[in-house]
Order: structure tokens, then C-alpha cells, then sequence
């Protein structure tokens, strides 16, 4: 799923090619996808676009009258500029182009809202705040409302807006915490770590996600330079060891054991009920497992 920085690269890649801009018509393939009925999309249509914001994993192009356009790309949505696809979800028709919603896979996830006013866009944000324009004493409030895994608790978009599977595991493996560790057991330098982590992980792929004149074709939670995510069975690149997982749903952990979790080798939900008490819990254990 685009997550903040990827979010951030569309939006600053749709700014100067249509904010002034006339939306002329959008045209929506499957009914679906639009999830409001009033206002509705003619109501958006003909009207000079005021605005681009971000609403937690959402994009937000805002009309004259107070009108909004959002869209919530989910896992496998992307935006495409007049690029021309076989198959799509919309079509956003400006005087100076066009913007493609497409959606890879069988399952339709991604949305479009048409609202009116900043308390109906209010009402599409979860709540979570901006870790970027946060303090060590705001982020450490919201995250202990609750004893949660920080794995959890980081990716809970009405605690942090815009963070997912993915940076959360770059920002455990920056910070050198488990994605087990409670919420409640962390001590001040953790925090500390914590937060700087989340901030310094989170501007440093907003800058190099940075699209400059291109449009991003090319968003993915698996990018080159990713220190854990995406990473399973490959070096970690502060310690060498090889990068773990843990497998649940349609996501997985990845974590360095040897950086984070003191060399203890995390559960696996599917493997732990296999192996039962045989589950490794070092990393030597785990590869003496894997030379039987």
C-alpha cells in the first residue's frame, strides 16, 4: 500500500501539473470504486482545481465550491498521467491531461469520496497525527493510549497518519527495536530512538522518492535501499546477519534479529505451529534447523 512518502511523491508530483487546472470529467469504469453518492461526480466536473492535500494514505485534489476529490489507492491502486491503460478504474480529464486510476489483481479495494467542506474531508482521516510535525511528547502519548506491539501500533492509522507495513519495518530497523516490544515496557533512550527513527526514516524517503519533472510510475512497498522490508534472507546492512520474518495474512515483519531482538528469532505463526517446541529461538538454532 503507498504509504506517506509515496503519497507525498504523487501529491507533489500532481501540484504543477494541475492545481490552476480545469477538471474537466472524470470517468469511472466500475461503480465500485465511487463510494459517496452526494455530492456527486458532476458536481466536481467543469471546475478550476484550488488545492492537493494529504489525508492520511489519501489523496485529496480539492475544486472551487469546497469540493474535494479523494482517493484512497489501498494495496494495488496507482496513478498513472496520461498514460494510456486497457484497463482502469478512472479517468480524471483535466484541461492539460489526464490522471489514470488503476488497480492490479481480482480485488477492488481502492475508493473514490466526493465531499464537501473540511468537516466531511475531516471525517476520511483516521486521526492519527503527522509524525513530522509532532513532538517526542506528542508521538509517546498517542502510541501509549493503549498497550499495543509498537508493529501495531505504528501502522494503526488512528494513532500515526500514514504509516504501513513497510516504513514501520524500516523504522523498527533504524530505531534497533523489536516489533513485538510493548508500548508500555519501552524505556525513555528507546523512545527517544523511536522517534527519531520515525522522522529521520520518513523525511529521508520523502527525498529520495522525490519525483522532480517525472511522474512516479514505479511505487512499491519493495524498494532498492530499504534496510529490512522487503529484505528476507538477505544481509542486514548494519550487521550482516540475514534479515528474518514473521508471515501473517497477506503481510509479513521483516526485522533484523541480531539488531533488534537481542539474536532471539521472533514467531512465526504458521512455521511455530509446525515446529512446536522444536521453534528455534537463536539465530544458531535457526541455522542448525536449516542444516538437518
Amino acid at each position: 500500500m503507498p504509504e506517506l512518502p509515496d503519497i507525498v511523491s504523487y501529491i507533489s508530483a500532481l501540484e504543477p501539473r494541475v492545481r490552476g487546472q480545469r477538471l474537466e470529467r472524470i470517468r469511472i469504469s466500475t461503480p465500485f470504486l465511487l463510494r459517496t453518492i452526494k455530492p456527486a461526480v458532476s458536481d466536481v466536473e467543469n471546475r478550476i482545481v484550488t488545492g492537493l492535500r494529504r489525508v492520511g494514505k489519501r489523496i485529496a485534489i480539492g475544486v472551487e465550491d469546497d469540493l474535494w476529490v479523494v482517493i484512497h489507492l489501498m494495496i494495488a491502486g496507482r496513478l498513472h498521467w496520461n498514460s494510456a491503460r486497457k484497463k482502469n478504474l478512472a479517468v480524471f480529464e483535466f484541461s492539460n491531461g489526464s490522471l489514470t486510476l488503476t488497480e492490479a489483481g481480482s480485488k477492488r479495494r481502492a475508493s473514490l469520496h466526493i465531499v464537501r467542506g473540511e468537516s466531511a474531508l475531516a471525517a476520511l482521516d483516521p486521526g492519527g497525527i503527522d509524525v513530522l510535525a509532532s513532538n517526542p511528547e506528542a508521538f509517546r502519548a498517542v502510541l501509549i493510549r493503549e498497550n499495543h506491539t509498537l508493529k501495531r501500533a505504528l501502522t494503526d492509522p488512528r494513532v500515526l497518519s500514514g504509516i504501513g507495513n513497510a516504513f514501520s519495518d524500516e523504522i523498527l530497523h533504524a530505531a534497533q527495536l523489536s516489533p513485538l516490544a510493548q508500548t508500555h515496557k519501552l524505556k525513555p533512550e528507546q523512545w527517544t530512538r523511536l522517534f527519531d527513527a520515525a522522522r529521520e526514516t520518513l523525511a529521508l524517503w520523502i527525498t529520495r522518492l522525490a519525483p522532480g519533472d517525472a511522474f512516479p510510475e514505479k511505487v512499491t512497498a519493495f524498494r532498492e535501499g530499504m534496510a529490512a522490508h522487503g529484505r528476507y534472507g538477505r544481509p542486514c546492512p548494519r550487521c550482516g546477519e540475514k534479515i528474518q520474518r514473521i508471515r501473517y495474512a497477506d503481510n509479513e515483519t521483516d526485522y533484523c534479529a541480531k539488531c533488534q531482538t537481542g539474536g532471539k528469532v521472533l514467531r512465526d505463526r504458521g512455521l511455530s505451529r509446525l515446529l512446536g517446541s522444536d521453534w528455534p529461538r537463536t539465530l544458531d538454532e535457526l541455522e542448525g534447523l536449516k542444516r538437518r
